[in-house]
């Protein structure tokens, strides 16, 4: 892949369903997804899961979100959302493949679609935002809060990872530089990665680095502003980096081949000395 190609500018994957609309096929792999629904007041969407299981995560506002599935079980989570992705974690709901959904939005608002293509069919839950681990990663100008809602480890699904980072301004995150683009049992796992950002305050901007683990590997760098994405199909990635005044948002949505759901990173060994 190019650098055009890895870096989506806001609207290069937009259609009359989705602000953005990235799946396994216009990414060039085999697993993750990633779509953003923008309600209207009053209005709904539905959608098919088809082959993949996904989660339903408001970025700026509630939602109701009803479920059919194809063995006819029905189910109905009420999200209470939240003001936007810098006010709070959001509770969310999971929902099964081969099944029917319908989101609907009194007041409106913008909801992200988290997918991974999957094998099992798991029972829809609704996650509730208290239950979501809140994590304080890194330190001084490193430090970044990450909102495990759907990490390996809190909440259970066949192939999906997913979780957000709140960078503050003039940090960076992402660091060190790490990969997860190889299967070495018990070291690190191999995962698709989709980088979806959005920046606090008028004009804000951040920048994404990725760069080769291998010969060929992808490699970019680029000025990230609301509503942009950044795929990460293999490499080394990180830093990201906030623009001082202005905290960075990024949601992580990420699946693979591994038989095992793991995430398992190597950090590179150039960029560890001193690290706290």
């Amino acid at each position: 892949m190019t650098s055009t190609d890895l870096h989506l500018p806001r609207g290069a994957t937009a259609n009359a369903r989705y602000a953005v609309d990235i799946g396994p096929k216009a990414a060039g792999w085999s697993y993750s997804s990633l779509r953003v629904v923008e309600s209207a007041p009053g209005g709904s969407h539905t959608f098919t899961t088809g082959d993949s299981e996904w989660i339903v995560l408001p970025l700026e506002g509630g939602c109701t979100v009803q479920i059919e599935t194809a063995t006819g079980e029905q189910d109905e989570f009420q999200l209470l959302g939240r003001d936007s992705v810098f006010a709070d974690v959001s509770d969310f709901a999971y929902v099964p493949r081969d099944a029917r959904v319908q989101i609907a939005s009194g007041a409106g608002g913008r909801f992200a679609l988290a997918g991974a293509k999957c094998e099992r069919r798991l029972p829809a839950r609704y996650g509730p935002a208290p239950e979501v681990p809140v994590e304080q990663r890194g330190s001084g100008t490193c430090a970044r809060t990450v909102r495990n809602f759907a990490s390996a480890d809190s909440f259970d699904c066949d192939r999906l990872i997913a979780v957000e980072v709140i960078t503050p301004g003039g940090n960076w995150s992402s660091y060190p530089p790490h990969k997860h683009d190889e299967h070495r049992p018990g070291e690190e796992s191999e995962l698709e990665e989709i980088y979806y950002f959005e920046i606090d305050g008028p004009n804000g901007l951040g920048y994404q680095r990725v760069f080769p683990s291998r010969a060929g590997g992808a490699d970019v760098l680029a000025e990230v502003r609301s509503g942009d994405t950044v795929l990460v199909p293999d490499g080394w990635h990180g830093p990201s980096i906030a623009q001082p005044g202005h905290d960075m948002y990024y949601l992580n949505v990420m699946a693979g081949p591994g038989q095992t759901r793991e995430w398992r990173i190597c950090f590179h060994p150039d960029h560890t000395e001193g690290y706290r």
